[in-house]
């Protein structure tokens, strides 16, 4: 009687098969061995993937979060006095024309520019951010930081800093830094550097080394006095909608800017790192792929194992009546059962590690006695994980699709032995 693909028969054979320990011509060892096998390919496969993933997201995370999406900025030309320059003069009136582009949800006028920080004869280089604090709460990464000390409220009165640059100069809340910048006034001498105290107001962990270690932000009108551009900035930072689909604004901000400008995107200064993060992404599925493989491969060493020991059932159960496709489903329940339940361990294993690689890193991390994540290495302070349907899915087809595959051939080869000639033997 026939429920399905296989019988009832068929499916009962299979599983006393599979339980069989060697003294009754089974392999257990060998069965646990591709179980075990499959298990942690898939468990490897789950949890590498996660990982990137994860690492991707937080690194994207962490650009959008303490930057804006695109910057518009202007070509050289010359000013008045004839000396080359990018400063945006008319920047009110361009603020609105790209605060009208649809999709748009925030501009936000900057000076930048580089300076030297020094506080207790300790320095460091900075990059100053000239903004309003309006604009500045609408960063996450800086309004809403993974920690912080001092009050963003007190911008206009200070400066902000990131936690490594202030850990650099041994900075705290109330500390006064010497902010020296090499662009300072005009004299006939020719240009002397321009040297003033700010006090520190705000100190915030953005959530990644490179921001932290050299980012301050200013009040812009403090900015413009300090660095010379009486009533004109540098850029506009802004922010859209859809941040992933960045290329379809910049026409539309092109055109708004008008003449002389250009604009930056957040994907063109992190091409190269997010093409290198795409090949190594690929490159790791093909490795972690052969190693499902490889695991794969165990379940033809068993099934071949299984049918030499079970030569001698085949021939009889042949002769009872049972048929080639019969022999053959019954194999084939063995080695897809192994794929299917190593599948489900290495799946539930993958997960597991993802939602809980905090609480695991950490252990490693106290095993080891500290140091197995170094931030300043790596650019940001731990190891993110993100599970994602898609990632799951593919692992399980593909543990599935090789377990299912390598199986039919040991399979097919019981299935065609010759009844008598598997008696005779015995």
């Amino acid at each position: 009687m026939r429920s399905g693909v296989f019988s009832k028969h068929e499916r009962m054979i299979a599983w006393r098969y599979l339980r069989a320990g060697r003294d009754e011509g089974g392999v257990s060892v060998l069965t646990w061995i591709s179980l075990v096998g499959i298990a942690l390919s898939v468990f490897a496969l789950i949890a590498v993937m996660a990982v990137r993933t994860g690492f991707r997201s937080e690194f994207v995370d962490t650009i959008l979060g303490a930057n804006g999406h695109v910057s518009v900025l202007s070509n050289e030309y010359l000013d008045e006095s004839g000396r080359p320059t990018r400063a945006i003069t008319d920047y009110e009136a361009k603020r609105d024309a790209l605060e009208a582009v649809p999709g748009v949800t925030r501009v936000a006028p900057l000076v930048r520019a580089q300076v030297l920080a020094n506080l207790r004869g300790l320095s460091a280089g900075a990059d100053v951010y000239g903004i309003t604090l309006e604009d500045l709460k609408t960063l996450p990464r800086i309004a809403e930081p993974e920690s912080y000390v001092g009050s963003l409220d007190d911008f206009e009165t200070g400066i902000a800093i990131g936690s490594l640059l202030a850990r650099d100069l041994g900075v705290f809340i109330g500390d006064e830094i010497k902010i020296v910048s090499p662009s300072g006034a005009v004299t006939p001498m020719g240009t002397t550097p321009r040297v003033s105290k700010f006090k520190v107001v705000y100190i915030f962990q953005a959530g990644r080394t490179d921001i932290d270690r050299t980012r301050v932000y200013m009040p812009l009108s403090e900015a413009q006095f300090f660095f010379n551009r009486d009533n004109a900035v540098d850029e506009f930072e802004i922010m859209v909608e859809r941040p992933e689909e960045i290329e379809d604004y910049t026409t539309p901000l092109l055109q708004a800017a008008g003449q002389f400008a250009f604009v930056w995107t957040w994907k063109d200064s992190s091409s190269s790192f997010l093409r290198a993060l795409t090949v190594e992404d690929n490159v790791m599925w093909v490795v972690m792929s052969v190693l499902v493989l490889i695991a794969t491969m165990n379940i033809i060493s068993g099934l071949i194992m299984l049918v030499k020991n079970k030569q001698r059932d085949i021939g009889i159960l042949r002769t009872v009546g049972l048929t080639e496709g019969s022999i053959l489903r019954i194999f084939f329940m063995c080695g897809a059962g192994l794929g299917v339940v190593g599948t489900i361990a290495g799946v539930i294993l993958g997960c597991a590690f993802a939602i809980w690689i905090d609480p695991i890193f950490s252990a490693i991390n106290y095993i080891f006695g500290g140091g197995v994540w170094d931030p300043e290495i790596r650019g940001i302070y731990r190891l993110p994980a993100e599970l994602r349907a898609w990632d799951v899915g593919r692992a399980v087809f593909l543990a599935l699709f090789l377990s299912f595959i390598v199986t039919i051939f040991p399979a097919r080869r019981a299935a065609r032995l010759n009844p008598v000639e598997a008696l005779r033997n015995e």
